[in-house]
């Protein structure tokens, strides 16, 4: 007697999302947004956020430009230098320029968002950064 074979259904794991931002109630709404696609860890500082990256491996890292304690777009740079796979995104209530030459240049952002970002903006940016570096999401 032959057995026909089932496929087997193997869990499948979401790729990691980093967001950084300081202002707790955005921060959960990214992270309630994220997390049907993503495995969503989130920080409240640079320095947080830097020891995350240290942890474990992200798809994207999502980060706010102005916080106490360090900027988006300088940890965001160093990023870029260490994990230069991984896809970054700025959020930032201000853009001025000489601001975008770096962001673009320096920390070679996927793309940039203006606060106030309406959520299904920022989910289908965060997905699309993803897709970018071969991600499933």
């Amino acid at each position: 007697m032959t057995m026909a074979s089932s496929p087997v259904s193997l869990p499948t794991t979401k790729d990691a999302v980093l967001v950084v931002d300081d202002e707790a109630p955005l921060l959960e709404m990214y992270e309630s947004a994220l997390s049907p696609y993503f495995d969503v860890v989130s920080a409240t500082t640079v320095k947080e956020a830097e020891f995350a990256l240290h942890k474990r491996a992200f798809r994207v890292v999502v980060a706010d430009h102005l916080m106490p304690g360090g900027n988006g777009l300088s940890f965001l740079v160093h990023a870029r230098e260490e994990f230069p796979d991984m896809a970054r995104v700025l959020v930032t209530g201000f853009m001025k320029p000489e601001m975008l030459l770096r962001a673009v240049n320096e920390a070679a952002v996927f793309r940039y968002l203006v606060k106030p970002v309406e959520l299904k903006e920022f989910v289908s940016v965060v997905r699309d950064a993803a897709k970018s570096v071969g991600a499933s999401a």
